[in-house]
């Protein structure tokens, strides 16, 4: 295998407990590569510091080597210098350093020198994944923008990539020359782009002679795609069971993170990957603990959560969808639900933390609130009872007057740029980039901003402003941006009737080469990401005790975000339902039966909210078949009585009940086990309206 090269800025982020840039490292050993080199720019002696004195360094038959520039400033001037070294003599893989993936290479980079063979000018495939944007955002799961992309379906080569749209015309613009010089193109706004690209040697050589090229999409992708005397081209290869993304921005970071900890990336999960320093082990419901933790008795640790080595846990604490990191102290009566607790932070008594971040030595002080979208930096000590606002970013140091234009740092953001920090901050260790003692002793602290005893600074919305920290925070967009996004969609669409604008961006049409069998393959993913988001939301409102209102609003803002119907929602609901009863202990299948019937009587008004008509109820039987047939067998036994059970709660109607029998009289005899089994109730059924008839005559 060729030389491997990636770059890396934000690589120290620890995501689930492990520094970003091992998950990185991990997947690219397994993956068979033999050499990578780590280009270093923004923070470098603090990833090569680590990498120094970790396990990479002194693996067989894998080298890590570093390179540190302080003058490279984007993507163009890094590969320029790699250039100028003479380190790469091959096909290289160009990746960042905050990519998460489980794919095997072999297959991108086998198509890649196949292309290479019939055509020099092939330079690049871009790995590309089904992943549909929100059509009320217009953004993926990972807060990244909408991307348009044409490709022609024959040879998959790359002829359009755009990740913004006018969206209030709806449109995109092709040129005409385009559509002239290629027989077929398939235009998608439903891919990700993975970030992962296998590149010729050539690609090193284009940077060297463009200057302008700074950015890898915005530059170099967009300057190959519109040049017409060089001739060289882009290709995609788009992979389907496996899972690559890159964290760029928080909303990314919180839906890695989870995806991790449901185990999407396997191997690369918390109680596999580097297990042998912590123990942690999985648990019940997509638990983690290590080995090492002290926990009250009275303490609830919720589904899909993480707690490190060495914390202790207080009286009647709840957590919940969240990752605690290493050496925390979290007192009594704390509630931390959807955040991320760094090491060595201290929680005392009474606080509350919702969907925020709170970095390395944060101490949070009695009573403290932290509200949805709160990112608490290295060291900063919350006051006494003090609310930290939504979508706040609170720091040491005082808000930069200045900042780089570093937005070019490829893959990287605004917010992984370097900044000019105000010098009456005072002076930081720069061996380390760690606030001293000295400094905290010498500086006097703003203490007003953040309550009683608090120290830091609350910062100021960036450029984008508001709606801008909506997008990108580990926070769910709130049910009342939502609605206003909804309205203003519905303004458009009654807009497009009377004929002034079109529609919004949205889907596009499928062509004659679009394959349905992706689509559904695809749709199934999405399908399951969202069963999964649903149970976790399921699973805390039992857990925290949530009224159903409360998780009516959380189920309908994934609804939104997944684009699903009403019946997906009860489908996914009454799996979770009937997963939770599998998995509360018992001994027997009568025990079995009475933890379903138990939780389906406390849950149905929150079923029966998505149940509205006769075809929703009917998906709840079809999803409770599929269900005793492939991932919960032991319930086959039971159908019956479960299905009396939902009929006698009222949450299934008669109705439905027989309009399932009705269409599963032509189905093949495989299908219709569970009806034959529901064979007399549903005869029942059937003569039951007859005698209630016999009974009024015979009165009359």
């Amino acid at each position: 295998m060729g030389a491997q090269k990636k770059r890396a800025s934000k690589v120290l982020l620890p995501l689930v407990n492990v520094p970003m840039i091992n998950f990185t490292l991990a997947w690219l050993e397994s993956a068979g590569v033999e050499e990578v080199f780590v280009f270093c720019c923004a923070h470098s002696k603090q990833v090569i510091d680590y990498l120094e004195s970790s396990e990479w360094f002194s693996q067989p038959n894998f080298s890590v080597q570093t390179i540190e520039s302080h003058n490279s400033v984007s993507a163009g001037d890094a590969l320029r210098l790699i250039y100028e070294r003479n380190v790469i003599h091959g096909d290289f893989v160009l990746i960042s350093g905050d990519t998460v993936s489980n794919m095997s290479l072999t297959q991108a980079l086998q198509e890649h020198k196949e292309r290479r063979k019939k055509d020099n000018n092939a330079v690049m495939t871009m790995v590309i994944k089904r992943s549909k944007p929100s059509q009320i955002t217009h953004q993926s799961r990972l807060g990244t923008d909408e991307l348009f992309m044409a490709i022609d379906p024959d040879t998959k080569q790359l002829l359009y990539y755009e990740d913004k749209a006018d969206c209030s015309k709806g449109a995109i613009y092709l040129d005409k020359l385009l559509l002239a010089d290629n027989t077929s193109i398939s235009l998608h706004n439903d891919k990700q782009d993975c970030y992962i690209d296998i590149c010729s040697p050539e690609v090193l050589s284009l940077f060297t002679d463009n200057f302008d090229y700074q950015h890898l999409r915005r530059h170099f992708v967009k300057g190959l795609l519109v040049d017409d005397i060089m001739g060289y081209k882009i290709f995609t290869h788009e992979i389907h069971s496996s899972y690559a993304a890159r964290i760029d921005n928080f909303r990314s970071y919180d839906t890695i993170s989870k995806d991790i900890i449901q185990r999407w990336t396997y191997p690369f999960v918390p109680d596999v990957m580097f297990s042998e320093n912590s123990g942690t082990k999985l648990e019940r419901h997509g638990m983690y603990r290590a080995s090492e933790i002290w926990q009250s008795r009275s303490a609830q640790i919720g589904p899909f959560t993480v707690i490190g080595n060495g914390t202790k846990i207080g009286d009647n604490t709840s957590i919940s969808n969240s990752v605690i990191g290493k050496g925390c102290t979290i007192g009594a009566n704390v509630s931390i639900e959807g955040s991320y607790v760094w090491d060595n932070v201290i929680i005392e008594d009474g606080c509350e933390l919702r969907h925020a971040i709170v970095c390395d030595g944060v101490i949070m002080k009695s009573g403290a609130l932290l509200e949805p979208g709160v990112v608490l930096s290295f060291k900063v000590v919350i006051g006494q009872q003090f609310v930290v606002p939504s979508y706040s970013k609170v720091s040491l140091f005082q808000q930069p007057t200045k900042q780089d234009s570093d937005e070019e740092l490829e893959y990287a953001d605004n917010s992984s740029g370097i900044v000019d920090i105000s010098p009456m901050v005072g002076t930081v260790d720069k061996s380390n980039g760690e606030i001293t003692s000295e400094l905290l002793e010498k500086q006097c602290w703003s203490t007003s901003q953040l309550g009683s005893g608090g120290v830091g600074h609350i910062w100021s919305f960036s450029e984008g402003g508001y709606d801008e920290e909506l997008r990108h925070s580990v926070a769910p967009i709130p049910a009342d941006k939502l609605a206003e996004l909804i309205q203003a969609i519905d303004d458009d669409l009654e807009l497009t009737q009377d004929g002034s604008i079109l529609p919004p961006s949205g889907e596009l049409k499928p062509d004659s080469n679009y394959s349905e069998d992706d689509d559904n393959e695809d749709s199934r993913d999405e399908s399951i990401y969202f069963e999964k988001e649903v149970e976790a939301t399921f699973l805390r409102a039992v857990h925290e005790n949530i009224s159903v209102d409360h998780v009516v609003l959380e189920v309908n803002s994934l609804r939104l975000s997944y684009n699903r119907l009403a019946a997906d929602c009860a489908g996914a609901l009454f799996y979770s339902m009937m997963k939770l009863a599998l998995e509360t202990p018992h001994g027997s299948a009568s025990e079995l039966l009475q933890n379903a019937t138990n939780i389906v009587t406390k849950w149905k008004k929150l079923l029966k909210y998505y149940l509205a008509d006769i075809d929703e109820e009917i998906e709840v039987v079809l999803k409770f078949e599929e269900m005793c047939l492939e991932s919960a067998k032991e319930f086959s036994p039971l159908f019956t009585k479960i299905l009396w059970h939902l009929y006698d709660q009222e949450v299934i109607q008669e109705d439905a009940i027989l309009k399932w029998d009705d269409e599963k009289k032509e189905a093949d005899e495989s299908d219709k086990v569970f009806v034959k089994q529901a064979e007399k109730f549903i005869q029942w059924l059937r003569e039951a309206p007859e005698e209630d008839d016999d009974e009024e005559e015979e009165s009359g």
